[in-house]
């Protein structure tokens, strides 16, 4: 039996029960990872809630697809992986069928990446998923290159931190912006080239002024909300608005109508087109590895918890004043 965080009904994180789970044998294509440490995703919160992209099918329901830790069994046809061998998981599936929250978890061994050689669980639970998001939007998907200025909205998550060193690393310029004051030098010293601090909807403003009047190549944006019309006056012409969360909870309009019908380029992005694709994975295990390795790329970890206190880290995941990855350990 396994200690395992399972919720039973939609609400907040009071809903989450630590609890006995019987994990099984890995079937076909799956790996058993003995668990030592898991990375918070805000988007675990929202599933949670019922409020995420994706809706739980069925109760009682797992939770997380970030994690560290080590190979403890390989299923039918699955071949590469020793036991013992220090791994990570990346978000490459649903939590409807996987969930990390656990001392053990089955997972797909397409969504388990080798740890590299002195990073720690903390780190290794920390790292993929905010570099892999970054790299796979801007990078990948964008095709951002030296020169481009691309504004980042909630910068001080661990994906905004890790987007200002993806765009430093390919000669970009960051603009970072943050609705705390306080976090502004913390940003500074993460290298974004210059930060916004706003409450409201008064991004475009301070980006043209810093942009010369032209805007932004990208605008990276998590919030989503009535805020996008806002955002999309600060991309350039033929830039493009990426828009990879929700925090809002509201409404997202297209703005380009509103706008006069700018050349605007506007899409969504999730963090499964570059995860669930091998070769894109690949190549962006590799640009993220090749950072670390150089020391470009660090894990940035605000706090960490142990499994028992899985409410209270939520609870600190929606207050949102984390600069970096929320990580739980299990103690192993």
């Amino acid at each position: 039996m396994t200690t395992t965080v399972r919720f039973h009904e939609l609400g907040g994180p009071q809903v989450l029960r630590l609890e006995d789970v019987d994990t099984g044998k890995p079937g076909p294509g799956e790996l058993l990872v003995r668990v030592e440490a898991i990375g918070l995703n805000r988007a675990e919160a929202l599933f949670r809630a019922g409020a995420y992209i994706e809706p739980v099918k069925a109760f009682p329901a797992l939770l997380g697809a970030e994690a560290a830790g080590t190979v403890e069994a390989a299923g039918p046809g699955v071949t590469g992986f020793a036991e013992g061998e220090p791994v990570s998981v990346v978000p490459a599936f649903s939590m409807n069928d996987y969930g990390v929250y656990a001392e053990k978890a089955i997972v797909p061994a397409a969504a388990v990446l080798r740890r590299p050689e002195g990073l720690d669980a903390v780190g290794g639970a920390a790292v993929w998923m905010p570099y892999l998001t970054a790299y796979g939007a801007l990078v990948e998907t964008g095709g951002m290159r030296a020169g481009d200025t691309v504004v980042l909205t909630a910068a001080s998550s661990s994906v905004g931190l890790a987007a200002i060193q993806v765009a430093v690393r390919a000669g970009a310029r960051p603009i970072a912006v943050t609705r705390s004051p306080a976090k502004k030098e913390a940003l500074l010293k993460a290298g974004a080239d210059e930060v916004i601090v706003t409450r409201g909807h008064d991004v475009a403003a301070p980006v043209l002024e810093l942009t010369g009047g032209r805007g932004a190549r990208f605008v990276f944006d998590a919030v989503a909300g009535p805020g996008v019309t806002d955002l999309a006056r600060a991309v350039a012409p033929g830039g493009t608005l990426i828009e990879y969360g929700a925090l809002s909870g509201e409404p997202t309009p297209y703005p380009g109508f509103e706008l006069g019908m700018p050349a605007l380029n506007m899409r969504t992005y999730t963090l499964h087109e570059t995860t669930r694709d091998a070769a894109r994975l690949r190549r962006a295990e590799a640009f993220v590895a090749s950072g670390l390795r150089g020391g470009a790329f660090a894990p940035a970890v605000d706090r960490v918890f142990g499994l028992h206190e899985i409410v209270e880290a939520h609870r600190y995941l929606e207050a949102g004043a984390q600069i970096g990855k929320i990580v739980v350990t299990t103690g192993r």
